[in-house]
């Protein structure tokens, strides 16, 4: 089958996995994440029902309005990557029109037009919960319009929801799976955690997650597949579950020193 691209560009998306993550995701009637991101997993799994969830009010805003609107986010989202607003000062007025902006639908096409016009894919923002990614400068930022009808149609089938990984686990019943994908630890046990974690994930939320999700299959009779990278750290917090590596390596920037690779953990508690 063919991977289904996401149609938001996102640091730190699956969709390099899919076939790994596919490969462990036990059989069940519905799939639950707590962390969806961009939703690469989503798209390219077959179970009759999703819960979608993630912390980020932005992003499920955005795919309800993509799930019950798509005719009018596509024609009206269009005009935002035409070649005129491809320039820094558009980009830096959009984005201050989009940190001021209480409108959901108006707010829903700026974050589809800073995705995609932004540096690397990067959602990332101020502790005043400002936007503050930079101007990426592409050539020509693509529009996704076949990604954005495939993601509707799909969406049919779920339900999105702006929540925190805790209060989505706790909804995970013996008919569900559940993938997380949390923000991934810092490579070395030296890195900065205050800087890493200004999302407010930090090292204890990594350790409830792995201890929830061992509750979950040992009370519940639900499987959970956790990704991360793979450290002593994250092998030691996923003791409890089968740990698979996965040799298709991601390339990621380490300490602005060219690129190297690095491998990945799969936690499976099945």
């Amino acid at each position: 089958m063919k991977k289904k691209r996401a149609f938001l560009k996102w640091a730190g998306g699956k969709y390099h996995l899919i076939e790994e993550i596919r490969r462990h995701l036990p059989s069940a009637d519905c799939l639950i994440e707590p962390f969806v991101g961009a939703g690469s997993v989503f798209l390219n799994t077959h179970y009759r029902y999703y819960i979608l969830a993630d912390i980020n009010r932005d992003l499920s805003s955005l795919y309800n309005i993509v799930k019950s609107r798509v005719d009018d986010f596509v024609r009206d989202s269009r005009l935002l990557f035409h070649h005129q607003c491809n320039n820094a000062k558009q980009f830096y007025g959009l984005r201050k029109e989009f940190n001021t902006c209480k409108d959901e639908y108006r707010r829903a096409l700026l974050f589809l037009y800073l995705n995609r016009h932004g540096y690397n894919g990067l959602c990332r923002y101020n502790l005043k919960g400002e936007f503050n990614v930079p101007f990426g400068s592409y050539k020509k930022p693509y529009f996704p319009e076949e990604e954005l009808y495939f993601f509707s149609e799909k969406a049919q089938n779920a339900i999105f929801i702006c929540e925190n990984y805790q209060q989505t686990l706790m909804q995970a019943s013996g008919r569900a799976v559940v993938y997380c994908d949390p923000p991934y630890v810092p490579l070395s046990m030296t890195a900065n955690f205050t800087s890493y974690f200004h999302n407010g994930f930090n090292a204890l939320d990594q350790q409830n997650l792995a201890q929830m999700a061992h509750q979950l299959r040992r009370d519940n009779q639900v499987s959970v597949l956790i990704s991360n990278h793979d450290t002593a750290l994250t092998r030691q917090w996923y003791h409890q579950a089968s740990l698979h590596v996965v040799k298709a390596r991601r390339t990621i920037s380490c300490n602005g020193f060219g690129r190297r690779k690095v491998d990945e953990l799969l936690a499976l508690y099945r």
